[in-house]
């Protein structure tokens, strides 16, 4: 658990968590805060079930025959019990992990979510980000509102949810590069095509140059912009709606830096998320007899799973695409790459999903506890 840093800039008389329940259930009896839509729409539910559903019958029955590898289906029956049952720890390992990242960003000592109100928000945003199609703006949404719900101030929110998405991928931008360059120098063994080793190294590089950039800017930045924005024309109307986007971005980033600063050994679950998820992966090719090069493994996998920024619930079919296409150029064999890749999905995908789909419902009971709980008593 953390206190706020002080880059950190919050609307004045705000405390450690923007207020007291009291204060909190004051705002919501003047604006609500509404469970995002995108998770309870009955038709994306049924859209996005009906897609995976499709999408997971052609990838394990349709792809193996399609390519000519009829016996790869065959083939994930016949995996390794141990190395399987493995994956799956690894896994749970990686979930633990972003539950741990979760409480180091957002939870101070006078927070009101606890360990298992802290897995709710997580499982239940994972698997919003799974099954709906918004580039996982599902999962920040109901993050979001959670946290809204529990007393946090909204400014408070998207700096901490800023900074949280800063750390986590700041682990996967700076694996990018190290395992990129790494590989194509010989560091450690492995084939090192330059397309998929320096050119993710160098996009890689720009995003954390990028990113570094913004955190130097003015915390006044938006004031600026604002200053130099009169009139009432579209350009001066979208310069103001604009000119918050650099402001939140830079202090969420400051505030990720602070955090770093602060020694919170919970920051280590952003390591631990991307890093158990490839151990399970590893563990997978494993289990069916097959071990290619560590470095190898590292850098298909985060150049495979750029796919996942394609619309599509969970990046189903287009992660799998990916990995198996990053993992063909590195030269590794296509059944191997099929059947490691799909035997890994059957883990990342459905292991957060089922349970988060519980977990959202636990989340709601949880809410309505806070609610009643920032109820004033009546006056007699």
């Amino acid at each position: 658990m953390t206190d706020r840093p002080n880059s950190e800039q919050i609307s004045p008389g705000a405390g450690p968590l923007a207020g007291t329940s009291a204060a909190a259930g004051s705002q919501r009896a003047q604006k609500p805060d509404q469970m995002p839509r995108v998770v309870v729409t009955r038709g994306r539910v049924i859209a996005s079930v009906l897609f995976v559903i499709a999408i997971v019958a052609f990838l394990y029955l349709g792809l193996p025959k399609l390519v000519g590898l009829s016996a790869s289906f065959k083939r994930l029956q016949q995996g390794n019990g141990w190395w399987l049952g493995g994956a799956a720890l690894l896994e749970i390992c990686s979930f633990c992990g972003y539950v741990a990242l979760f409480r180091a960003v957002f939870i101070h000592r006078t927070s009101r979510i606890g360990w298992n109100a802290s897995y709710q928000i997580t499982l239940a945003g994972l698997a919003a980000t799974r099954l709906f199609a918004a580039a996982g703006a599902g999962g920040i949404a109901l993050t979001a509102w959670a946290l809204r719900r529990s007393g946090m101030e909204r400014r408070l929110v998207a700096s901490r949810m800023i900074a949280f998405m800063a750390l986590l991928y700041a682990v996967y931008m700076g694996a990018l590069v190290i395992d990129g360059v790494g590989l194509y120098l010989g560091a450690w063994p492995g084939n090192a095509p330059f397309a998929i080793t320096i050119i993710p190294a160098i996009f890689g590089a720009a995003v954390i140059l990028v990113f570094t950039c913004m955190s130097l800017l003015p915390r006044d930045v938006d004031r600026l912009v604002l200053s130099r924005s009169h009139g009432s024309g579209f350009t001066s109307r979208l310069a103001r709606r604009l000119a918050t986007v650099p402001s939140a971005t830079a202090t969420g980033i400051r505030t990720a830096i602070a955090l770093v600063r602060s020694g919170d050994p919970g920051l280590l679950g952003a390591v631990a998320w991307w890093g158990f998820d490839i151990a399970t992966l590893w563990a997978c090719f494993h289990a069916f007899g097959y071990s290619p090069h560590k470095g190898v493994i590292v850098m298909a996998y985060f150049v495979g799973w750029i796919a996942n920024t394609l619309p599509l619930p969970g990046g189903i079919g287009g992660v799998e695409g990916g990995l198996i296409g990053a993992f063909t150029a590195f030269g590794v064999g296509v059944q191997p790459a099929v059947v490691a890749v799909l035997a890994y999905r059957a883990f990342s995908f459905w292991l957060p999903t089922l349970p988060g789909a519980v977990a959202y419902f636990q989340l709601r009971r949880t809410v309505r506890r806070w609610e009643d709980a920032d109820v004033p008593e009546p006056v007699t």
